[in-house]
């Protein structure tokens, strides 16, 4: 391939197709990577679940890359790693996953800068855009994506996340480079990295708190949204390409809604393209319904959206209302199935499945962490393993809540004066801030969880971009929606990435565009509630698309078994474990406060009581044994 670029130049290109992928990596500058292959082929190994259909490699001297694909855009298009040669030398590689939905555009500016385009996908076009931007780059990017990026020229390897935080991405500084992945495991497969997490990692699990940056593993980073990290020989840099902005909110509200609406029908349009079946995820409330409404509307003149939700077995006729909680999802997804025609499927599960081994270890194994979540992590699990076998991309409501002001937390004065996370001033929710709940009292006073949580939550603050003059009660609301946009939206969109790629599933998530994000950020709080409910703007932008029942249906998080039965099976399970006094967590933990739970009865739901203390004691005693993890307390 020929093609201009300053100057007539000769290039050769090695092209590669998009798609929800897994990328992990090496950089030594004192050491011939050519000669650890088998090494980093097992770091590109632990990656194949998040890319089922190829997996290849790539070595210079001081760098190795590997690649897993799930093909979604290009199908045909070729492989990753990516190259670009100029004389018979790499002058750049990339390692890419994620989408970039406006690369069509690109595309076009590109050829008209003299770039030339052997595939149709959205990697070509970012490797292209290196070319001709550099670390600029990131500025004509509209996406979810995590890459790197080595310029051989430079000797000098780039780390790049997109700005929400969608798609993962860690690093681990060694003594001449770095080791980098997807998830954990991709780095923690090479000898380098040590499986070991110290005082602060434990904090970090148990605070229900997400520290940007923090890994939990020892010397383990996580490259921050809107980031760059840049490894040179002389170290390990970087800097901050974007970040939420404060300002000045001059629209009406009738402007304002009509913006949001035509962001929403852009978004939405963008994120459909795809050259493989595509889905939504719909769960009855209004996030999801809105997604699912205007792709029906998107798609109309190609076909019938196909749709799924999660149901457990008996939980609409069963149903018991609770305080995260007060209604079922079934009838309303009923609603929008007939009001919007998709073609739909819904996945039952039970408690049999819940509490299946296999299913529980391999949430266990996607996470790479014990977070706790018990059948919030399994059911989803399910879910996205059931929709893999009809479609391989999906799009989700998630983070509508965080953008919108949709949590019960936003509107109870109480959690709104906290001088914490608010979200850790709620019952319910307050149970998973509690994971530590067995430990042993010596290490509780050890890790200090309150001091813990109260300098993450300092730090957050410090960091919120204001308005001058700003006061009350929108000064406060601003700083509520920052510490979500930045803290609590990293624990579900972390959540939502495992779950997915464990099974090799894309999904997507509208309302975390940057456009729409950055946007609603600066509408003040009156306009936010203008209507006297959780996200008033939203409701009325896609009211018109949407069944009566759902728009007036008050918020209801992801749903979480009620059977009895569940909750049963763990404390039998617990019980075993414990009777026997030799388990991995035995030294961590005092049995007496297990026993003490285990005689409470039957009835926790959701993410009350006893049940979610049972859930994070389990999974965080597998951990310690199947994971080989060292604990340096």
């Amino acid at each position: 391939m020929f093609r201009l670029l300053g100057s007539v130049r000769m290039w050769r290109y090695i092209d590669g197709g998009g798609g929800m992928c897994g990328i992990s990596g090496w950089v030594d500058y004192g050491r011939d990577l050519r000669l650890e292959q088998e090494t980093v082929q097992a770091m590109t190994d632990t990656m194949a679940c998040r890319g089922p259909d190829a997996g290849e490699t790539w070595f210079g001297r001081h760098v190795a890359f590997g690649h897993r694909r799930l093909a979604v855009i290009d199908v045909e298009g070729g492989r990753q790693p990516m190259l670009v040669e100029r004389d018979g030398e790499t002058v750049a590689a990339l390692t890419y996953s994620g989408e970039v939905y406006n690369f069509r555009e690109l595309r076009t500016e590109l050829i008209g800068l003299g770039h030339g385009f052997r595939t149709q996908s959205d990697t070509e076009v970012v490797l292209e855009a290196y070319l001709e931007w550099g670390e600029d780059l990131v500025e004509h990017l509209n996406g979810m994506y995590a890459f790197a990026i080595w310029d051989a020229r430079r000797e000098e390897l780039l780390l790049v996340r997109d700005r929400m935080g969608i798609k993962p991405l860690y690093y681990y500084p060694t003594p001449q480079g770095v080791l980098f992945g997807s998830e954990p495991k991709a780095i923690l497969a090479n000898p380098l990295a040590e499986r070991v997490v110290d005082a602060d990692g434990l904090r970090e699990l148990l605070a229900f708190v997400k520290t940007p940056q923090h890994a939990v593993f020892r010397g383990m980073h996580e490259v921050r949204p809107g980031h760059i990290v840049r490894v040179r020989r002389e170290g390990v840099g970087g800097h901050r390409y974007w970040r939420l902005e404060a300002r000045e909110h001059t629209d009406d509200l009738p402007t304002t809604i009509r913006t949001v609406r035509g962001l929403l029908d852009d978004i939405i349009a963008r994120q459909l393209i795809s050259d493989v079946p595509l889905c939504t995820l719909l769960s009855g409330g209004l996030d999801s319904s809105a997604v699912t409404a205007l792709a029906a509307r998107a798609l109309k003149d190609w076909g019938r959206v196909r749709s799924f939700s999660v149901d457990f077995t008996g939980y609409a006729e069963n149903f018991q209302p609770d305080d995260m909680r007060d209604t079922p999802d079934t009838p309303y997804v009923q609603d929008v199935v007939r009001h919007v025609g998709s073609d739909h499927r819904d996945i039952v599960l039970n408690s049999a499945d819940l509490m299946d081994r296999d299913v529980r270890a391999a949430a266990l194994r996607a996470r790479d962490l014990p977070l706790g979540l018990g059948d919030l992590d399994t059911s989803l699990y399910l879910l996205f393993k059931a929709i893999r076998c009809h479609s391989t991309v999906a799009l989700s409501g998630e983070s509508a809540d965080e953008v919108f002001g949709g949590y019960r937390w936003f509107h109870e004065p109480a959690a709104v004066n906290a001088d914490t996370f608010p979200w850790l001033a709620i019952p319910g929710i307050a149970e998973q801030s509690t994971r530590g709940r067995f430990l042993d009292e010596h290490l509780l006073r050890k890790i200090d969880l309150p001091a813990y949580r109260a300098d993450g939550y300092q730090q957050a603050l410090a960091e919120v971009p204001r308005l001058p003059g700003e006061t009350g009660l929108e000064k406060r609301m601003r700083e509520i929606g920052y510490l979500h946009l930045t803290r609590f939206v990293q624990i579900l969109l972390d959540r939502k990435d495992r779950m997915s790629m464990a099974v090799g599933l894309e999904v997507r998530v509208p309302f975390c565009d940057h456009r729409l994000v950055q946007y609603v950020f600066n509408t003040p709080w009156a306009m936010k509630t203008f209507d006297g409910r959780e996200k008033s703007l939203l409701r009325a932008a896609v009211g018109d698309v949407l069944p009566r029942s759902v728009v007036e249906r008050r918020k209801v998080p992801y749903p979480s078994t009620q059977d009895p039965a569940y909750e049963q099976a763990l404390r039998t399970e617990l019980a075993d474990l414990i009777a026997g006094g030799d388990f991995a967590a035995a030294p961590l933990v005092d049995t007496r406060k297990i026993r003490d739970v285990l005689d409470q009865p039957v009835g926790a739901v959701s993410f009350q009581g006893a049940r979610s203390a049972i859930e994070g004691l389990l999974q965080f005693n597998a951990w310690l044994e199947d994971y080989g993890t060292r604990l340096a307390l």
